[in-house]
C-alpha cells in the first residue's frame, strides 16, 4: 500500500448561478499511512473545472494558478488567524478520518484463489505455456513467481498487472512458457499480505486440461445414460406385471 497514495475529499458548492457558472471548494487528504508526515491536506478552489487558488499542508500557504487566484492567494496569507486554521486541518480533519479509513477497510485483507493451466502459446521458442490466475485479492500487491524443481524461474515468465475488478478486488495473470521434461514439477507461488505463508500451486502434467475435460464431460454421459436405461427397465417391468392375458378359445 506504501507505493500507492489514496485519498478522500470533502465538496463545498459555494456558489451556482442560473446561467450556468459554478465555482466549488474542494478540500482533500491525500496519504499513503496513518503516520502524520505522510499525509497531506490540500484545499482548492473551483471556477469552471479551473483551479485558480490552493492551500496544500505541504507547502504551508495558498497559491494561485490566474491573475485572479494570485489575488485571492495573496490576500489570504496575509490573514494569519486563516493560515493558521487550514495549516491545523491536517491534523484535526485528515489525521483522524485516515486513521478511521484504515481501521475500517484500508488495513483489511481477503485471500487469493489461483487456477493453474495450459494453453498454447501463440508463438516462441517453447512448445508449452502454463498460465498462472490469481483472482479475488486485496490489497493490490502481490508477488507471482514460478518454481521449476526447487529452482525459482527467471526467464520466460510474463505478467500482468494487478488488474482492479471494480469491487476493491484485483486479479493477475502469470505466464510460463517452458519445454516439458519428464519426471519435472512445475509450481506457481504466490505471497500476498492476507498469506501467513506462500501460497503454492503445484502443475499437474498428467493430462492436458482439455483431455480432462473430455474425459469428464464423456463419464457424465455415461453415468446419465446408465441412469436412463435403469429408469426405463424398471418402468417396462412394473408395466408388464399390470398387464392382463386374455386366453384364446
Amino acid at each position: 500500500m506504501a507505493s500507492s497514495f489514496i485519498s478522500f475529499s470533502l465538496l463545498f458548492i459555494s456558489l451556482c448561478t442560473a446561467d450556468g457558472f459554478m465555482e466549488f471548494r474542494l478540500a482533500r487528504c491525500v496519504f499513503n499511512s496513518t503516520d502524520l508526515k505522510n499525509i497531506e491536506y490540500i484545499d482548492s478552489y473551483y471556477y469552471n473545472k479551473m483551479e485558480y487558488s490552493r492551500f496544500s499542508s505541504s507547502v504551508g500557504k495558498y497559491v494561485g494558478f490566474t491573475e485572479y487566484g494570485v489575488k485571492n492567494a495573496e490576500y489570504w496569507n496575509n490573514n494569519p488567524s486563516l493560515l493558521a486554521r487550514e495549516r491545523g486541518e491536517k491534523e484535526r480533519y485528515c489525521l483522524n478520518n485516515v486513521q478511521a479509513d484504515y481501521q475500517s477497510a484500508l488495513d483489511k485483507s481477503a485471500k487469493p484463489y489461483v487456477r493453474l493451466h495450459s494453453v498454447t502459446p501463440p508463438g516462441g521458442h517453447h512448445p508449452s505455456m502454463l498460465v498462472c490466475s490469481v483472482f479475488d485479492f486485496y490489497p493490490q500487491h502481490i508477488k507471482v513467481s514460478w518454481i521449476r524443481d526447487g529452482q525459482e524461474v527467471t526467464s520466460d515468465v510474463t505478467s500482468t498487472d494487478e488488474l482492479a475488478d471494480a469491487d476493491w478486488y484485483y486479479q493477475i495473470h502469470s505466464h510460463l512458457e517452458y519445454t516439458p521434461r519428464s519426471g519435472e514439477k512445475i509450481s506457481c507461488v504466490v505471497e500476498h499480505a492476507s498469506l501467513k505463508e506462500p501460497l503454492i500451486t503445484d502443475w499437474d502434467p498428467s493430462l492436458p486440461e482439455s483431455e480432462r475435460n473430455k474425459i469428464a464431460i464423456g463419464a457424465s454421459g455415461l453415468i446419465l445414460g446408465l441412469i436412463l436405461s435403469l429408469a426405463g427397465f424398471i418402468y417396462y417391468k412394473r408395466k408388464a406385471r399390470g398387464r392382463i392375458l386374455v386366453p384364446n378359445n
